[in-house]
């Protein structure tokens, strides 16, 4: 098991000092689906839903969260973002629910990575999806937000 580097000599949480590390190309996939009533993806698709685009705002969001990640999470480094890509892949469940999966894919050329970026952007996402339709379903869920790729 990796040694855990937030914290200090007495035992504190800090920072991680990377400035003696080079600037190489990065990126980190994450995912995560919501799962909902059938209906609902139906409205989302035909444009029913009466806040808006509901995939256009999910992805602005993963998009607006990725930047903003040092900002949520204490100890991330503010990084220079290259580029931020968000996939959306609508399904169905083996118990006839409806489901979004969303794949967040961060880039950055930098001396630390963008993992937390693309959960950040992930969890945003879903969260905006779920924000925008919680008036019409009241059973969705939010799962399986993981990292996929570094």
């Amino acid at each position: 098991m990796a040694e855990f580097t937030h914290f200090d000599k007495s035992g504190r949480a800090r920072m991680v000092d990377v400035s003696e590390k080079p600037a190489t190309s990065r990126a980190a996939t994450a995912r995560g689906s919501i799962l909902m009533e059938r209906e609902t993806l139906k409205l989302i698709k035909e444009g029913g839903i009466k806040k808006g685009d509901v995939f256009g705002v999910a992805q602005v969001a993963a998009v607006m969260a990725a930047k903003k990640t040092p900002d949520l999470i204490p100890m991330c480094h503010p990084i220079a973002i290259s580029g931020v890509e968000v996939a959306f892949d609508c399904g169905a469940t083996e118990k006839g629910r409806a489901s979004i999966g969303v794949n967040a894919t961060v880039r950055c050329v930098g001396p630390t990575g963008v993992e937390m970026e693309a959960l950040t952007a992930a969890a945003a996402a879903l969260l905006t999806i779920y924000d925008m339709c919680k008036a019409v379903d009241k059973a969705m869920s939010i799962t399986g937000i993981e990292l996929v790729e570094k």
